[in-house]
């Protein structure tokens, strides 16, 4: 998927920029997003939930059962001081899913699964929109892009979602789908990724 030769290339910040210091993400089952991310330095809290539709139908029934505008996301809190958000975007788009599946992640289909960035403002979204043009202009991925850019309110997910992974670590579904992704992150960021 990714030429290694490329990494650099992908890891430019955003200088001269407000920064803010949440972004929401979404990119398949967010046991995984969230597990990745909690991995990342600079890192300060990740949640997972709900982003794209009402309050009303932000729950785990509904979303999963494909009967709302939801996609199941995670809120990345961060410190810009020590982790920027294009060196986020390439963890988002190298490691924790694959931006070119279009409703879907490896065994997860939907749209609840889709590839979406929700930016917390203006200048993110900017960002995000030029960084999503370079990656395409690239021949990073087999396929094109078809990650959304779109808005909406985020919902935290039941108790029972939250830290999944350091929660559940020998869980099929964890071993089998989100375990590479946390062991491909320390690869191909050693020096972002922290234990």
């Amino acid at each position: 998927m990714l030429k290694p030769s490329l990494t650099a290339l992908l890891l430019f910040a955003a200088p001269g920029i407000a920064r803010a210091d949440t972004i929401v993400l979404a990119g398949g089952c967010f046991w995984g997003m969230e597990a990745t991310f909690e991995h990342v330095k600079g890192v300060t809290n990740v949640v997972s939930g709900y982003a794209g539709g009402s309050a009303g139908d932000a729950t785990y029934d509904l979303v999963s059962a494909e009967k709302t505008d939801h996609a199941e996301a995670i809120r990345v809190t961060y410190d810009p001081a020590k982790v920027s958000l294009g060196d986020l975007l390439g963890v988002y788009f190298l490691v924790a899913h694959d931006p070119t599946q279009l409703n879907r992640q490896t065994p997860d289909e939907g749209r609840s699964y889709r590839s979406a960035v929700f930016p917390q403002n203006a200048q993110q979204r900017t960002f995000v929109e030029a960084y999503i043009t370079t990656l395409n202009a690239k021949p990073v991925f087999r396929g094109r892009i078809v990650t959304k850019i779109e808005s909406g309110p985020f919902y935290p997910a039941e108790a029972y979602h939250q830290d999944f992974m350091r929660k559940n670590p020998r869980h099929p579904y964890i071993l089998r789908w989100d375990v590479p992704k946390v062991n491909k992150l320390k690869v191909t960021y050693p020096a972002l990724f922290k234990g």
